[in-house]
Formats: structure tokens, sequence, C-alpha cells
């Protein structure tokens, strides 16, 4: 049997989890935080060691074995809707056939149903009118125009993102002409001629 070779960080969040909260993935060390915290939790996950369980992360049977510890029995807490409706769908056709060939094929068209059921959820395409560009646009259109700190503002974009999106984008590829005007004391103000 072959061990599994954890980093520290995933040793104490596996360790913390199983010694706390039942298994549930809900802390981690300080230094751990953002982009490391998702590589950590991709790691973990790539080698099967945790499994998501709806609103987060539990361990898997695998990261028990892999701090040598004892599996848990099987919690349907744990285990979102989809897996429990195919664990009662493999019990149910396994208990019903005694036959392998006729059992293989029944097992695997309730699979193959029980996976069709499972939609995951579908984002809506992002279309030209619901685009960051058709949002400045619109602000550019608006009477009193729109200042880069209020696009930056509504769109998450720097400053430098803005205005090469006016002189590359806006001017060059779609032919408008931006015109800006700077009030006494105030902030430059861009508009659509």
């Amino acid at each position: 049997m072959t061990t599994t070779q954890l980093t520290p960080a995933q040793h104490a969040i596996l360790a913390k989890a199983i010694n706390t909260s039942g298994g549930k993935i809900d802390w981690f060390p300080d230094n751990i935080k953002g982009g490391a915290r998702k590589k950590v939790l991709d790691g973990l996950f790539n080698r099967a060691l945790i499994t998501p369980d709806g609103e987060g992360w539990c361990i898997a049977a695998e990261g028990y074995d892999a701090l040598g510890m004892k599996r848990p029995h099987i919690d349907v807490k744990h285990t979102s809707k989809f897996e429990a409706k195919l664990d009662a769908i493999i019990a149910n056709a396994e208990a019903a056939q005694d036959d392998t060939a006729d059992a293989d094929a029944e097992l695997e068209a309730a699979v193959a149903q029980a996976e069709a059921s499972f939609k995951t959820p579908v984002k809506a395409p992002r279309t030209r009118d619901n685009s960051k560009q058709a949002d400045v646009i619109r602000m550019l259109q608006r009477p009193e125009g729109a200042t880069i700190g209020q696009i930056c503002t509504a769109t998450g974009w720097q400053a430098h993102t803005v205005r090469g999106t006016f002189a590359g984008a806006f001017k060059k590829k779609l032919g408008l002409t931006i015109v800006s005007d700077k009030p006494q004391g105030g902030e430059r103000v861009y508009r659509i001629a």
C-alpha cells in the first residue's frame, strides 16, 4: 500500500477537519489565503482526498487513509442529493438482480438516467448588450458623461485599461468619437460626441 505524501498545510487542514468538524473543511492556517487556499484545495481534490458537499468541502475516504485514520461510516448529510440517489439506485439494482449481465445493464441504465436528471445550472451567455464594453458605452452616452473613476468602479477595470479601451476599441475599431472636458477643480469627464 502506498502512502500519500501531504504538505504540512494539507496535513494540518485534513487533521483539523477530522478532529473538530466531522470531516467538513472549515479551517485553514493563517498563512493560507486567497490563491494559496485555492491551490491547496485543488491539490487535495485532484488527488481525491476531499470532495464537494454542496456548501464547501469534506474529507473523502481516501483523505482518512492518507492520514492513517479509520474511515467513518457513510453519513447521508455529507453526500449530495445526486450521490445519495445514485447510491440508492445502485443498491436497489444490485439487490433486485442475481444475474450479473442483467444487473450490469440495469445498473448502467439507472446510472445513465440519474446522470441525465442531474443538471448543472447554466449561466446566461454574455452578449454584446450585457458586456462591460456596452456598459461603458451607455455611461459615455449619458448627458453628464462619465469619469475614469466611475467607469473603473462600474467595470472593475483599472484606469489604464479604460484609457486603452477608449483609444483601441472605441476610437479605432468602433469609430466612436470620444470628447472630454475638465471642469475647474473637477475630474475629467468623457462623453461620446
